[in-house]
């Protein structure tokens, strides 16, 4: 297995211990204008729970393929193998279907706490992750008010896995990502927020014994790219409805300028005992001679 030193750091994260690239940092991207950010609307009253996003997911995503509907037992949250998944839920009016993923923050917490930049927002909205960046802290995860990014434990060294919106290998390239694409019943919609928000607000006002009156996403943690609408409340469907409405990134920055400097002082502390005992070994063999 090669190791280069982008991996070096990657497998001292995997044990725990994290170390701070001196190398500076770049200026974030403008992302003042989040209105035009790409994002999906998810329709809950649309949703019949066939699956089919998470299959047309790890396709596109070259992931395992994921289980079938007699195969699942419980409810499921994205992991290591797949970016996202379908839980029905038994709620005030029946079954409801909810699909979960990363919720491309627009101001993302995840991105705040990475040291590297690899968790990195991109100026049309999605939120990625950059491979030959990331070193292993693993910060994204608990940044994370929605508790999606997923580091692949088993791997000597692992990526994180996150739905990025299939931003570099479908809209970049002027396509929808491959869930919306194919979604039979139309329960995923691609565009600006600002476009989703405006179908969204139209579905409820147009329908007010179907929806309730929330679009889930347009303000928690600050806004994402991700929305939700949806004939019950979201506690309903297991979503987060304690998140707070102002971004995270915030709170995340005390965390970053304390908890760091006691992870570079243990390997640093480490290294200085190991120089030590080696030089008093050394000395004693000399000693002997």
């Amino acid at each position: 297995m090669e190791l280069d030193r982008r991996n070096f750091f990657r497998m001292i994260g995997a044990t725990g211990i994290s170390l701070v690239v001196g190398k500076e940092m770049k200026a974030a991207p403008d992302l003042s204008n989040n209105s035009e950010f790409k994002g999906v609307l998810y329709d809950a009253s649309r949703c019949k729970g066939c699956l089919g996003c998470e299959i047309d997911c790890a396709d596109a995503n070259g992931l395992p393929s994921p289980p079938s509907k007699k195969e699942i037992k419980g409810l499921r949250k994205p992991d290591e193998k797949w970016r996202t998944v379908v839980n029905g839920h038994e709620t005030s009016k029946g079954k409801v279907y909810a699909k979960l993923q990363c919720m491309h923050c627009n101001e993302p917490a995840c991105a705040a706490a990475c040291l590297t930049q690899a968790m990195y927002k991109t100026t049309e909205g999605p939120v990625i992750w950059r491979e030959d960046k990331c070193m292993g802290c693993r910060y994204c995860m608990i940044s994370c008010p929605f508790d999606m990014p997923k580091f692949e434990y088993h791997s000597p060294i692992p990526i994180i896995q996150k739905c990025t919106m299939c931003f570099e290998t479908r809209v970049q390239q002027g396509e929808i990502p491959a869930c919306v694409e194919n979604c039979p019943n139309e329960a995923l919609a691609f565009g600006t927020r600002r476009e989703l928000i405006q179908e969204a607000r139209k579905r409820i006002v147009e329908n007010p014994e179907l929806y309730y009156d929330h679009i889930y996403g347009e303000h928690e943690a600050g806004g994402t790219c991700w929305m939700y609408i949806s004939p019950v409340p979201f506690e309903e469907l297991g979503m987060n409805t304690r998140v707070q409405n102002e971004s995270y990134p915030a709170l995340t920055k005390g965390f970053l300028y304390t908890v760091p400097s006691v992870f570079v002082l243990i390997p640093a502390l480490l290294l200085g005992v190991q120089q030590a005992t080696t030089n008093n070994q050394l000395n004693k063999e000399n000693e002997d001679e």
